[in-house]
């Protein structure tokens, strides 16, 4: 692998839409709406739709709701199966007031690989106030640093009891860059801090 960096994506500043979670385009909910937040390789869920909660203009790569869904443009869902086909898969998902088709990209890999030292600040669950699954999981990093020697040379990936964070590789986001009209931020999670 590359002497480089890696980024957590993150929901940008700026004027966007919000959306709400996928659900199935023929009707009902998904068994596990957070599924596309798991790092883990799916049977294909069939067609799916969803549609903003809040109004804003439509962007070339964002996240849907908290369960941070990311939605991308073709431009954006080339790049990923251009650059990481082993580590997504795409599906097709119908946005109400979409002008452009839309993806889901589903990073199929997690790696626990949390370099708790370097990082600024780690928080757990603790055992007692919780859901029994939540405990000894991440409830919130700061400074988040990783490791990358356990990370099996993935591009795009999940931390695994931190699914919140969505990793990629700097070639990664400069190509996502090169796409623009981005609703996500880059936060570099690799090297000093």
């Amino acid at each position: 692998m590359p002497d480089e960096n890696f980024y957590d994506i993150g929901i940008a500043d700026l004027p966007q839409w919000v959306l709400e979670l996928p659900v199935p385009a023929v009707g009902g909910e998904l068994e596990d709406p957070w599924m596309f937040s798991d790092g883990r390789l799916l049977p294909d869920p069939g067609l799916l739709r969803s549609s903003p909660f809040r109004d804003g203009p439509q962007r070339s790569f964002s996240v849907a709701n908290s369960g941070r869904t990311p939605i991308a443009d073709e431009q954006v869902a080339r790049v990923f199966r251009k650059l990481a086909p082993d580590d997504v898969q795409v599906f097709p998902i119908e946005v109400e007031g979409a002008k452009t088709p839309l993806y889901i990209i589903n990073a199929t890999r997690c790696f626990q690989c949390v370099d708790e030292e370097n990082s600024l600040e780690v928080q757990r669950y603790p055992p007692e106030g919780v859901a029994p699954e939540r405990v000894g999981t991440y409830r919130a990093i700061h400074g988040l640093r990783i490791d990358l020697a356990k990370t099996s040379g993935a591009r795009v990936f999940r931390i695994q009891g931190y699914s919140s964070a969505l990793i990629v590789s700097e070639e990664l986001k400069r190509a996502l860059e090169e796409v623009g009209n981005l609703g996500v931020s880059f936060e570099r999670v690799t090297g000093p801090r």
